[in-house]
C-alpha cells in the first residue's frame, strides 16, 4: 500500500508496473500512429497558413506559387520517409538517426544529430502547444488573455499523461489523432463535391485586399521569397524521425511494423496538405503577417480588433459554413489534436535521452525507466525545456516557428548520409545478388534524400537564420558543449576508477569481517569498500546488488567470478527498477529473523569538488542512507573515493581556512600568525 507521500504520485500516473511488463505496453499499428505520427499529421492545421503568410509579402497576387511549393513539399515527404524506411529496417535497436550518424559517420557526427533532435523536440512541444493555444483562443476569449498561463498548464498535463506510460498516453491520444483525421478528410470530400457541382464557396478573408510590402519582385528577392515559404511548408515534416527512435515500442515484428506506419503517416500527411491547399485557392483564404495593417477592406487597414484564423479554419468555414456543427467539430479536433502534436516530442525525446545517457552523454538517471515503465525524467526535462520557450516568446506560435526545423533537416542529412555510406560497407562483402539489389535500390534511395534534405537545410538556415533560426542553432551548440562535457566527466571517472589498474592496496585484503557491501560494478570503490569491511570482524560478509539492468547485472557477476573475488554475492530482483526499497527490505527482512544481530552496510561513495558533479553521482546513496539511518540495529559506512576534481574542493577550503575574518583569532576559529609575521606588519605600520 503506498505511503502519504506516493499518494498524489499514484493519482496521477498510476501504480507502478514490473519490470516484466514491458511487453505489455508494446504498441500495434492503430497506436503507434497517434503516438509517433501525431506531429507530422497535426502541422497540415498550420504548415499551409505559414506558406501563404510568407507569399503575402509580395501580395496575394504570388499565392499563384503555393500549387508549386505544395509540390516541392510533397515530393520531399515522399522522398524522406522512403528514406527512413531503410532506416528502420537496417537499425531496428531505436537509435534513430543519432545511432545512424554515429555508425558510419563518427561520434562527432552522431553528437551533432542529437544535439539538433533534443532542440527539434523541445521545439516541437514549444509550437505545438502555442499553436493549439492560438487555435483554442479564437474561440475562447480567456484561453487568448493567459495564452501562456494556458499553455504552461498543457504543458505540464501531457507530461503527466505521458509519464502514465507510452501504450496508455496512446490510447488517450488515438481517439482525437483519428477524429482530426477524419474531420479534415470529411472537409476535402466535402468541398471537391461541392467544387464539381458548380458550388461557390468563399472563405471568411476572401473580400479583403492584402497590401504587399515588396510588390513586384523579381529576380533573385522573388526566389528567396519563394525558398523562405518553401522552408516554412516544411514544417510538415517535422516528426517524420521520430518513428526510427521509437522503433523498440512496436510490436512484432518490429521494423516492419515501423515501415509500415511510416508509409501510412506519409500518404495521410501528404492528402491532407495538398486538399487544404487547394481548397484554400478556391475558396480565396487571404492571410498576412501582419493583418492589422496588411489586411485591407475598401482600402484601409483592418485594425487591431481583427482575429486572423487560421487557413484550415478559413476553409472550414467555406465549405461547411462557419457555426455550423461539422465546423464547430473540426475547430474544437483540430485545437486539440495541435495540443497532443506535442506527443511525439514526447515519446521521442526521452527515449533520445536514455540511449545518449546509456552513452555516457548525458546523465546517468535519464536512463532508467520510471514506475510506468516510461523514461519518467526525460519526460519531466523536456516538459521543463519547453516551458521556458514559452513563457520567454509569450505562446506565440508565429514567433517561435522560425526557430524551428532547422534541427530536424540536419539530422535527417546526416541520418542520410550515413546510410549511404552503410550501404557501401555492406556491398563490399555482399555476394548474394537479390540481397545486393535491394542494397542499391536503398543506396540510391538515401543518396537522393540526403541530397534533397541538404538542399533544403541550407535554404532553411539562409532564410530563416536571421528571423530566428539562430537561436536552435546556438541550442545545438549548448547541447553539444554540455553532452562533450558530461561525456568527458564520465570517461575521466571511469578511467580514474579503472579496477584494472589498481594499486596493491586497492586489492581484495584476507581477513574476517561482517557486513553488507552494496556493488553496483567492480571498480576501485568497490574493492576498497570491500577490504575496509573485512577488517570489521564482523560474524559474515557479503556483496549486495541490486538487479535493475539484467545486462549490467550479467557483466558484474561475469566479472565478480572472473577475479575469484572470495565474498559472496547476492543479487536482489527490482521488478520496478528501484534500488533503495529492495535493500530496506532485505534489511529489514534480515533484522526480523535476528533482532539482536547489528548489521553494518558499507556504501562506496565518489567525493566530487564541483557542484555540477553532485548531480551526476551519489543520487541513489544519499536516498539510501536518508533510509537506513533511521533503522535500529542499523549502521552506516560510506566509503569514500576521491576523484582528482576533489582537489578544488580541498583548496578551496585551504583558502578559506587562510582568510582571517575580523575577530576570527579572538573567537579560536583559526590559529593566531606566527609572532613574525605580527612583528613585521607592526614594522610596515
Amino acid at each position: 500500500m503506498p505511503n502519504l507521500t506516493d499518494l498524489p504520485k499514484r493519482i496521477l500516473i498510476g501504480r507502478a508496473l514490473r519490470s516484466d511488463k514491458l511487453g505489455e505496453t508494446l504498441l500495434p499499428k492503430r497506436l503507434a500512429l497517434p503516438v509517433f505520427a501525431s506531429d507530422p499529421l497535426s502541422s497540415v492545421a498550420y504548415a499551409p497558413g505559414e506558406v501563404l503568410l510568407v507569399l503575402s509579402v509580395a501580395g496575394a497576387g504570388a499565392y499563384h506559387f503555393s500549387p508549386w511549393i505544395t509540390v516541392a513539399v510533397v515530393v520531399l515527404m515522399f522522398t524522406v520517409v522512403a528514406s527512413y524506411r531503410q532506416n528502420v529496417h537496417a537499425y531496428p535497436s531505436g537509435g534513430g538517426d543519432y545511432e545512424v550518424a554515429t555508425t558510419n559517420l563518427g561520434p562527432r557526427a552522431g553528437l551533432t544529430v542529437a544535439s539538433a533532435l533534443l532542440v527539434d523536440y523541445v521545439l516541437t512541444v514549444a509550437v505545438s502547444v502555442a499553436s493549439g493555444v492560438e487555435n483554442l483562443g479564437s474561440a475562447i476569449p480567456f484561453v487568448e488573455q493567459n495564452k501562456v498561463l494556458v499553455g504552461l498548464l498543457m504543458i505540464a498535463l501531457l507530461a503527466v499523461m505521458n509519464l502514465r506510460g507510452v501504450r496508455e498516453s496512446g490510447t488517450i491520444f488515438a481517439i482525437p489523432t483519428y477524429a482530426f483525421v477524419t474531420g479534415v478528410f470529411c472537409m476535402i470530400a466535402w468541398g471537391i463535391f461541392r467544387l464539381t457541382t458548380g458550388h461557390t464557396m468563399i472563405a471568411p478573408s476572401a473580400h479583403y485586399a492584402v497590401h504587399a510590402e515588396n510588390s513586384g519582385l523579381s529576380g533573385f528577392a522573388l526566389v528567396f521569397l519563394l525558398l523562405r515559404a518553401f522552408s516554412s511548408g516544411c514544417a510538415a515534416l517535422t516528426g517524420v524521425e521520430a518513428i526510427s527512435n521509437g522503433v523498440p515500442a512496436f510490436r512484432k515484428p518490429k521494423s516492419k511494423n515501423a515501415a509500415t506506419t511510416l508509409a501510412l503517416m506519409g500518404g495521410l500527411a501528404v492528402t491532407m496538405f495538398c486538399g487544404i491547399v487547394a481548397l484554400a485557392l478556391n475558396t480565396k483564404v487571404k492571410m498576412a503577417e501582419n493583418p492589422a495593417t496588411d489586411l485591407l477592406l475598401h482600402g484601409k487597414p483592418v485594425g487591431t480588433g481583427y482575429t486572423q484564423d487560421p487557413v484550415i479554419a478559413q476553409v472550414a468555414a467555406a465549405v461547411f459554413g462557419k457555426g455550423s456543427p461539422p465546423f464547430v467539430f473540426l475547430a474544437a479536433v483540430t485545437a486539440l489534436v495541435l495540443f497532443l502534436a506535442a506527443n511525439t516530442a514526447y515519446n521521442g525525446f526521452p527515449v533520445l535521452g536514455s540511449i545518449l545517457a546509456q552513452d555516457r552523454f548525458l546523465p546517468r538517471q535519464l536512463h532508467t525507466r520510471g514506475d510506468r515503465l516510461a523514461f519518467s525524467n526525460g519526460i519531466v526535462l523536456l516538459a521543463l525545456f519547453a516551458g521556458v520557450l514559452v513563457y520567454i516568446y509569450g505562446a506565440d506560435s508565429t514567433r517561435l516557428i522560425q526557430l524551428y526545423i532547422v534541427g530536424v533537416f540536419v539530422s535527417f542529412t546526416l541520418s542520410q548520409t550515413g546510410m549511404v555510406r552503410h550501404w557501401n560497407r555492406h556491398l563490399r562483402t555482399e555476394t548474394d545478388p537479390a540481397k545486393r539489389r535491394r542494397m542499391m535500390r536503398s543506396r540510391v534511395i538515401n543518396t537522393f534524400g540526403g541530397f534533397f534534405t541538404g538542399i533544403v537545410l541550407i535554404v532553411v538556415l539562409l532564410t530563416k537564420f536571421t528571423h530566428g533560426a539562430w537561436v536552435a542553432v546556438l541550442g545545438m551548440v549548448v547541447f553539444y558543449a554540455t553532452m562533450t562535457g558530461i561525456r568527458r566527466h564520465y570517461d575521466r571517472v571511469s578511467d580514474e576508477l579503472s579496477a584494472a589498474e589498481a594499486a596493491p592496496d586497492e586489492t581484495v585484503l584476507p581477513s574476517r569481517v561482517h557486513t553488507i557491501v552494496l556493488v553496483s560494478k567492480v571498480h576501485k570503490p568497490t574493492l576498497r569498500a570491500l577490504s575496509y569491511a573485512k577488517l570489521f570482524r564482523s560474524d559474515s560478509l557479503e556483496a549486495l546488488s541490486i538487479n535493475v539492468d539484467p545486462a549490467d547485472t550479467k557483466v558484474l557477476q561475469a566479472e565478480w567470478e572472473r577475479r575469484g573475488i572470495d565474498v559472496p554475492l547476492k543479487v536482489l530482483d527490482s521488478p520496478y527498477r528501484e534500488i533503495t526499497r529492495p535493500i530496506i527490505e532485505y534489511v529489514r527482512g534480515l533484522r526480523g529473523s535476528s533482532p539482536r544481530d547489528v548489521i553494518s552496510i558499507f556504501i562506496p561513495e565518489y567525493v566530487v569538488g564541483r557542484w555540477y558533479e553532485h548531480l551526476l553521482h551519489n543520487q541513489s546513496a544519499l536516498r539510501l542512507k536518508g533510509r537506513l539511518l533511521f533503522m535500529s540495529g542499523v549502521t552506516v559506512t560510506s566509503v569514500p573515493w576521491q576523484l582528482d576534481s576533489s582537489q578544488v574542493a580541498k583548496d578551496r577550503y585551504k583558502k578559506a581556512r587562510d582568510w582571517n575574518a575580523p575577530g576570527s583569532v579572538r573567537r579560536g576559529e583559526i590559529r593566531p600568525p606566527r609572532q613574525g609575521g605580527s612583528k613585521q606588519r607592526i614594522k610596515g605600520k
